[in-house]
This record gives C-alpha cells, sequence and structure tokens, in this order.
C-alpha cells in the first residue's frame, strides 16, 4: 500500500512535467515560426513538426495557432497573481500588485515582451483577442487581491486595482515597442505606476521630481 501511495503522486507529477514540456515545445516553435514567416503564413502543420509532435496532438494543448500567443498573456497574469497571493498581509493592495508585477516582468526578457507585442500587433484577429483577454487577466488578478484581502466592503477598490494594473501592464509595453527600448520594461512599469500614485495622491505632474511620462 506504501509503494501504491508513494508511485502515484510520483506518476501524475511525471506526466505533468512532461506536459509542460510539450506545451512549451510548441510554444517556441510557433513563436520561432510566427517571426519568421508571420502568423497568416505558419501552418500548424509546420508547427507540430518544429515541436516533434503530430497535427492530432497540438489539439490536445491549442484549439488554434492563435492560442499560442494568447496563452503567453494568460500566463502572465496567473504568475502576477500567484506573487500577490502570497504579499505580507500589512501591504497595501496597490504596492503589492506594484511589486508582483515589477517581479513578474523582470523575468521576461524585454526582446521577446517586444517581439511578442509586435506578432499580435501583426493580425487583427490576434489583436482583438489580445483585448478581450485584457479582461480575463483583470478578473485573475481580482480574485488574488480579493483572496489575500477578503473584505467585501474593498471589492470595488481591489477590482480598480487590478484594471489600472493590466493598464500599466499595456502602456509600458506599448512604449517600450514605440520607444525601440529606450528606456527598459522596468524603468516604464515604474514611471507608469509613479504616475498613479502621485495622480491618488493629488500631486500635480509638473511638481513630481524626475517627472517622466509613460
Amino acid at each position: 500500500m506504501t509503494m501504491v501511495e508513494n508511485d502515484i503522486p510520483s506518476t501524475s507529477g511525471l506526466r505533468e512535467r512532461k506536459r509542460q514540456e510539450t506545451q512549451r515545445r510548441i510554444t517556441d516553435a510557433g513563436i520561432c515560426l510566427f517571426i519568421e514567416k508571420g502568423i497568416d503564413a505558419t501552418t500548424l502543420d509546420e508547427i507540430a513538426a518544429m515541436a516533434g509532435i503530430s497535427r492530432r496532438t497540438f489539439f490536445h494543448y491549442f484549439k488554434s495557432k492563435d492560442d499560442i500567443l494568447i496563452s503567453l498573456q494568460k500566463g502572465l497574469g496567473g504568475m502576477i497573481a500567484g506573487r500577490i497571493r502570497q504579499a505580507d498581509e500589512d501591504a497595501l493592495p496597490l504596492d503589492a500588485i506594484r511589486a508582483s508585477v515589477i517581479g513578474v516582468c523582470a523575468e521576461v526578457p524585454a526582446d521577446d515582451m517586444v517581439a511578442i507585442d509586435r506578432l499580435m500587433r501583426s493580425s487583427p484577429a490576434v489583436q482583438a483577442r489580445k483585448q478581450a483577454s485584457y479582461v480575463e487577466q483583470e478578473r485573475i488578478l481580482f480574485a488574488a487581491l480579493s483572496a489575500r484581502w477578503p473584505d467585501p466592503a474593498r471589492g470595488m477598490a481591489l477590482r480598480l486595482i487590478a484594471m489600472l494594473a493590466i493598464g500599466a501592464i499595456r502602456l509600458a509595453t506599448e512604449a517600450l515597442s514605440q520607444e525601440g527600448e529606450r528606456r527598459s520594461l522596468i524603468e516604464l512599469l515604474n514611471a507608469a505606476f509613479d504616475a498613479l500614485t502621485s495622480e491618488l495622491a493629488g500631486e500635480r505632474f509638473d511638481d513630481r521630481p524626475n517627472a517622466h511620462p509613460v
């Protein structure tokens, strides 16, 4: 009985690791081909071949090739939510979400962020889904904030904080691409959150030291 019980989590863990590895291969193959050929010119068969899987297996992980890009955006929200749930109870929600956003984004190479953002902009279909996915990310962050600070009276404020955090990411990512990476993503995120907290504090932009718009 002991051997069986020990084998179950081991087998389950191995299966999950294999699934994650396959999904990562599909994602890497898709991004590589998208950059090389463009989203519309890339076929599912090409992605499957590069990832070393069958076309049928592809659909066990993604519904379409567009889902590869959308999954990356959703994954970012999940990682931020994970950090929020570990935030100190004494921290202010806005400070906690700022630290979580910057901590996660600091681990993502800026070149990757720019490349993915440009790919999404290159396809009207993906761009439309990208905009829709922001709502889902806000929901994910709101759920994490509510779990960490479960006061019903703060519900509206926490939802607003989640929306503002996603807005900061959107503005920083757009600025990163438009500026040609003149400033780092972290600098742009800090600028966005600084602007937000200063407005909440009632400061005039011109009065802020080293004021620099996103």
